[in-house]
């Protein structure tokens, strides 16, 4: 078993908790990367710089991390035209079910909102059954 790898796990579910909460209290919004993603896009909203700041922090995370001589090995066995497809499918996903995995499974599961239960048991059924028919299909 691998230890490092396990609190590298607690760390960062540390870290999403931790950033969840200030959020919430120091600006009074959940943390759903869809919807601060989608308040970033034209038209501009006055106050929204946070979102921009936000999301760049995600962005940075990855090499602050591997700055600190930690390996983030990322091996992909599609092309970039099924995951073009795959993103576009999750987008829309995220519009008709008013949020995706971070504000509903994250936040929204942490406020017990019988809403969000039911959204991320959404979200967690549709991923395993995409993934089985997916591999029965290869």
């Amino acid at each position: 078993m691998n230890y490092s790898n396990i609190l590298a796990a607690l760390a960062g579910g540390a870290l999403i908790g931790l950033s969840a909460a200030l959020l919430l209290w120091t600006h009074k919004h959940t943390a759903g990367i869809s919807g601060i993603a989608a308040a970033i896009l034209p038209p501009w909203q006055a106050g929204s710089h946070w979102r921009l700041c936000f999301l760049l922090g995600l962005l940075a995370s990855s090499p602050l991390y591997r700055l600190s001589g930690a390996s983030t090995a990322l091996e992909l066995q599609t092309s970039p035209s099924v995951l073009a497809i795959a993103g576009l499918l999750v987008g829309y996903g995220t519009r008709l079910g008013g949020g995706c995995t971070s504000g509903h499974g994250v936040c929204g599961i942490a406020r017990l909102s019988v809403r969000s239960i039911v959204a991320t048991l959404t979200f967690m059924l549709t991923a395993g059954l995409t993934v089985f028919i997916a591999r029965q299909l290869l």
